[in-house]
């Protein structure tokens, strides 16, 4: 009988480290995917870019190129920057969002937030906000 509830306590103890691992993966997977699409913007390899994008925002640009372009001239912070530091991700209204704290060229950090979907099993950009940077004073 010890024997049986020791069995079952290692099996709840495996179980929940199982779900452990599984809560963790999509926030490893969505920084991954993120921090490629940079890799990629890095590079001017907007093809490779473009397949992070989700369905819709593939829809919206059409082409790579306009994709780029936008990038370039939307969100230069993200098309070169100079460090990538990931926050909390959070679900909201049933949409996981991770927040991402850039620092441009000229050394300024930037607040984004990132709109993620799954396809296919893997993770994709849905869509990209610049929130307000908090102030910092000295």
């Amino acid at each position: 009988m010890l024997r049986l509830l020791k069995g079952v306590a290692l099996a709840a103890m495996l179980a929940g480290a199982v779900q452990a691992q599984d809560g963790m993966a999509p926030g490893s997977a969505i920084e991954g995917t993120i921090r490629s699409q940079v890799d990629a913007f890095l590079t001017d390899d907007f093809g490779t870019a473009f397949t992070f994008a989700g369905p819709g925002i593939q829809r919206m640009f059409g082409t790579p190129e306009n994709f780029g372009a936008m990038v370039r001239n939307g969100y230069p912070m993200v098309y070169r920057p100079e460090d990538l530091r990931f926050g909390e991700l959070r679900e909201i209204g049933g949409a996981l969002w991770q927040k991402v704290f850039v620092v441009d060229a000229e050394g300024r950090t930037h607040v984004l937030d990132y709109r993620m979907g799954e396809y296919d099993g893997g993770w994709r950009i849905d869509g990209v906000q610049i929130l307000e940077a908090p102030e910092v004073s000295a």
